[in-house]
């Protein structure tokens, strides 16, 4: 790519959160510790529904998903975070900003429209719970995680040539610790407009799209759980989407706050601070979220640490591990959540 003046470039330089050396060698230590949390947890949430039999339903298998696009979502930010931290030299590569910049959008969409996937499968188990084994098949389940990676791809690639066509001729500095849209479109010398409008429309879009699935089968789930009359049944029914809800109020309310609002220099350093809690402490919570209220996961968490420690004391048990059998599908284990 070349700017007005013919000069090309070839690395950009990221800001990061603080420039105090000593600060940055404690958030070092911070970010690797939450880091490392979240690849433990989200690598054991795939583990488990992957090797447990009782896991293999389509609730779970969603959740697969997310904690498969939680790990490349940190991952994709996180080790040249951490790298910076200890480094004088704070650069990034143009092809690395860009598939850093290109990998964000795709993995935000994907989660995006993940979670509402997740909200259909929750509106079908509590509102259709007798055609439940049907109309969530394990083709419309897998139906419903290809539509979300085929749109963040897409979506991310697109948005991603439109950011690195802009021309870069004066700072290569960005005011950011990754490659964000926002504060690369402050540095452009040429004219933005188009890439705005089309960062306020895809955003915008996503968000309001994924949020109306979300909202529109709570409020069928709400209208089916007032109608059981046992206020125990109700909460039981209510209690399989706590979860969900969790993690939706946690992911849009920082991402409203992100994207939906012109990029300037406050909004930029606003930013930084808000997209700490969804690219590092979001990614962390989920599968903490998701296993310490499941007595589900709790109970294959248990039965996997059994089975590792049969084996560490009789490793012949190792060559017919009981009571596996990742390939079963069984939705009719979620009705009964």
């Amino acid at each position: 790519m070349f700017s007005p003046n013919h000069t090309i470039v070839t690395e950009f330089i990221l800001l990061g959160l603080t420039d105090d050396p000593i600060l940055q060698k404690a958030l070092f230590g911070v970010f690797l510790v939450i880091y490392l949390i979240t690849v433990v947890g989200n690598l054991t949430m795939i583990v488990l529904i992957r090797t447990n039999s009782h896991l293999q339903t389509p609730m779970y298998f969603f959740l697969s998903h997310l904690s498969f696009v939680d790990l490349c979502y940190s991952s994709n930010v996180t080790p040249n975070m951490l790298h910076n931290f200890l480094s004088d030299q704070k650069t990034i590569s143009y092809a690395g900003c860009f598939t850093q910049c290109l990998l964000f959008i795709a993995l935000v969409i994907t989660e995006l429209y993940l979670l509402a996937s997740m909200a259909l499968d929750r509106y079908v188990a509590i509102c259709s719970p007798l055609h439940y084994s049907t109309r969530m098949s394990k083709d419309v389940c897998i139906f419903l995680v290809t539509v979300p990676y085929t749109c963040g791809l897409l979506n991310g690639l697109s948005q991603a040539l439109l950011t690195f066509h802009l021309s870069f001729c004066d700072s290569l500095e960005i005011n950011h610790f990754y490659c964000a849209d926002p504060p690369l479109i402050m540095l452009a010398c040429s004219d933005t407009y188009v890439k705005k409008m089309a960062m306020f429309v895809v955003a915008g879009f996503t968000l309001l799209s994924s949020l109306f699935i979300i909202l529109l089968s709570y409020i069928f789930i709400i209208a089916s759980i007032l109608k059981i009359h046992s206020a125990k049944g109700r909460y039981k029914a209510f209690s399989t989407c706590g979860s969900h809800l969790t993690t939706v109020t946690l992911f849009y309310g920082t991402l409203f706050c992100m994207y939906l609002r012109p990029p300037s220099k406050n909004s930029v350093e606003e930013s930084k601070i808000i997209a700490v809690f969804y690219t590092f402490l979001s990614p962390m919570l989920n599968p903490l979220i998701y296993s310490l209220r499941n007595k589900h996961v709790i109970h294959a968490m248990r039965h996997m640490i059994k089975s590792f420690h049969a084996d560490a004391v009789h490793p012949s048990n190792s060559l017919d591990p009981p009571g596996l059998d990742p390939g079963k599908w069984r939705p009719e284990q979620a009705i009964r959540r």
